[in-house]
């Protein structure tokens, strides 16, 4: 695989978190989001119609600068579009400035928005204007089977056809990809190396014969997104980390040796069935020297804890619904 060109400047608006806060103090290259909208001139009243929503999801709009030239990807679209539309709205997203869409991986949480994010794009852009990144293996009906055997049952993915209907030009393929001209590259299926990230237990997908349930703990449709920030090394995006934050970086490490590791952000999945990985994650986090750690989504909040005491704060700076990244 060819290297990712090298960016000046990485900018990245979480447009849907689960979380909101803009009472916590941020690194100076963090703004949170009412320090954002009011130095923006896009709230002259804080007020609850002013400020966006944190909903179970997520959803990141990641600009790249090279030069004078600049190429935006919007990174999954959060759980339905009704927020969506709302964050979007309030933080003055330019769709028709959107170069091309990435899901991670097959969740509702992640793609229940996805058509209305395609729509106000292609609306702006034209139809089949947008290439739409997505793996086979995201589109099987999926759920999670509680302690009582029973099924909760997952929204679906919109199917291939689907987006294309809505003015996506789908590019469906397990294969790692350069993405907007080689300012982004989306990894193929991550390879599970490390013993103690066993994936989602419980999670199941529909079998081949339509009717039964099989075990999915893997979830091998989930990809992440890297970028080479010139002069500082790779920041890698992991949407959920059901491969394991580790096994994502590592990865990411043997796919570009010669670009080192910068920083990550994303859902970082240690919480609940997963909480007892927390101490051997973090311990290997730290033997990776990143200068910029923004989890957030389905981290959790003792994962959070942990890692508040473990890299203090000019390092940990969590996600939020309306922060912006300036790296």
């Amino acid at each position: 695989m060819t290297e990712p060109i090298a960016v000046d400047r990485l900018d990245v608006l979480v447009l849907v978190d689960n979380v909101t806060d803009s009472l916590s103090t941020t690194p100076a290259n963090v703004v949170p989001e009412w320090t954002g909208l009011i130095t923006g001139g896009r709230m002259h009243i804080v007020s609850g119609g002013a400020i966006c929503c944190a909903h179970h999801g997520l959803s990141l709009l990641i600009t790249a600068q090279i030069g004078a030239e600049k190429r935006t990807l919007l990174f999954d679209a959060g759980p339905e579009g009704a927020t969506f539309q709302r964050n979007a709205g309030i933080l003055g997203v330019d769709f028709g400035a959107i170069d091309a869409v990435v899901l991670s991986h097959g969740h509702w949480d992640h793609a229940g928005g996805l058509l209305a994010a395609l729509e106000a794009i292609s609306s702006r852009r034209g139809r089949g204007e947008v290439p739409c990144y997505v793996h086979p293996g995201m589109f099987a009906q999926r759920a999670t089977q509680r302690p009582t055997g029973e099924m909760a049952v997952h929204e679906p993915v919109p199917d291939p056809d689907l987006l294309t209907q809505t003015g996506a030009r789908v590019v469906n393929t397990h294969e790692p990809q350069l993405v907007a001209g080689g300012a982004f590259y989306l990894s193929g299926e991550i390879p599970r190396r490390t013993r103690y990230e066993k994936g989602l237990p419980g999670h199941m997908r529909r079998a081949a014969d339509g009717k039964s349930w099989e075990p999915d703990p893997l979830l091998m449709d989930e990809r992440f997104l890297s970028v080479h920030v010139r002069d500082k090394g790779q920041f890698v995006f992991s949407a959920c980390s059901h491969a394991g934050i580790i096994n994502v970086l590592r990865h990411a490490k043997r796919e570009f040796p010669g670009i080192p590791l910068y920083g990550a952000m994303g859902g970082m999945h240690l919480s609940g069935v997963t909480e007892k990985a927390i101490p051997r994650t973090v311990a290997d986090l730290k033997k990776l020297n990143l200068a910029l750690l923004a989890p957030g989504h389905c981290t959790g909040w003792r994962a959070m804890s942990v890692m508040a005491r473990a890299f203090g704060d000019e390092l940990l700076a969590p996600s939020a619904v309306g922060k912006r990244y300036l790296i």
